[in-house]
């Protein structure tokens, strides 16, 4: 038997259980792993909420680091003992100890603690995918990232600076500011007391940016598209703050012929060799210093709500983890 919590009903951190599982042996093509962290993310609040469909009841989590405890027939990339890590694949990270597909389990190398990998797979392969792929972003190009105080937002300053961009980043608070600064922000812009839409075009001399990466969704959607240059590709990656609702797709056309995406780490990573050419960038810019982790906030395992109450009311910043 295993501690891990789980949902029977959606709603709010409330809903949340720790119960005693059973873990079982591994099928084929599974693994078996005792978990040491376990990422905390947005998407883990959607699944709670029910905006984004479980069928319950359900574990939540889909980011962590541990120790493989034993493979199912057909595994032959991994054995007992070896260290590994993953972001995806079935909910329920949130456990001491738990079943996954093997094929979405990387190694952590040397040098890449449990902690570090738990903090940086889902948030790191998200970076991957935004500044790699979705938008192959070139050096001296100026980008648009929200959030960037948050775990995936420290991460993508850090990686756009290596690349050679420049970063315009938006945070709620002045201490946010100073932690996105810190991190090598160009400029960054306090949404509270700015309107982020004026200052991009004052920043850019009017030419506004090529890409705009919102993970905030609803309130900052509209703004967004009027931060772009023509042809510009607006990146909408998550809602924090609500899903954007409706609007008419004319609206791209009026702002400069405008690109729309609403991807997912999911799709870019599905597979294996994707998998695994995303989670080698990642490590290898974590190993070389160019990447640092920074873990906002650890939590005991049983107090998974608290640490939704405090991500989704924006009081932390960087990547959170539970510990079993």
């Amino acid at each position: 038997m295993a501690k891990a919590m789980r949902i029977h009903e959606t709603g709010g951190p409330e809903v949340l259980r720790l119960e005693d599982v059973e873990v079982g042996e591994p099928a084929e093509g599974q693994a078996r792993i005792r978990q040491t962290a376990i990422g905390v993310n947005y998407i883990d609040t959607y699944h709670r909420t029910g905006l984004y469909k479980l069928p319950l009841p359900t574990g939540l989590g889909t980011e962590g680091a541990g120790a493989v405890e034993a493979v199912g027939k057909g595994v032959t990339h991994l054995r007992p003992g070896d260290r590994v890590a993953y972001a995806g694949g079935p909910p329920g990270g949130y456990a001491e100890a738990r079943l996954m597909p093997a094929d979405r389990l990387v190694k952590v190398p040397e040098g890449v603690s449990d902690r570090q990998a738990a903090a940086v797979m889902l948030k790191g392969m998200t970076v991957w995918y935004l500044v790699r792929r979705t938008h192959q972003v070139k050096p001296g190009e100026t980008v648009l990232f929200h959030a960037v105080a948050g775990g995936t937002g420290l991460i993508a300053i850090q990686w756009l600076k290596a690349i050679g961009a420049k970063v315009i980043g938006t945070v709620g608070s002045e201490e946010k500011a100073k932690l996105a600064r810190a991190h090598g922000c160009d400029h960054v812009v306090i949404y509270t007391r700015e309107n982020f839409t004026e200052r991009v075009r004052q920043i850019t001399g009017g030419a506004g940016v090529p890409v705009v990466y919102d993970s905030v969704g609803k309130d900052t959607f509209q703004g967004s598209l009027d931060c772009l240059s023509p042809l510009g590709l607006m990146v909408s990656f998550g809602n924090a703050s609500g899903a954007v609702p409706p609007f008419e797709i004319a609206t791209l056309a009026a702002k400069g012929s405008l690109f729309l995406t609403r991807p997912t780490l999911f799709t870019y990573v599905a597979k294996r060799a994707d998998l695994e050419a995303a989670a080698g960038e990642l490590f290898q810019m974590v190993l070389s210093g160019k990447v640092k982790v920074e873990i906002g906030g650890t939590y005991p395992l049983r107090d998974a709500a608290q640490a939704h109450r405090d991500l989704q009311a924006r009081k932390t910043t960087g990547s959170l983890l539970l510990l079993p």
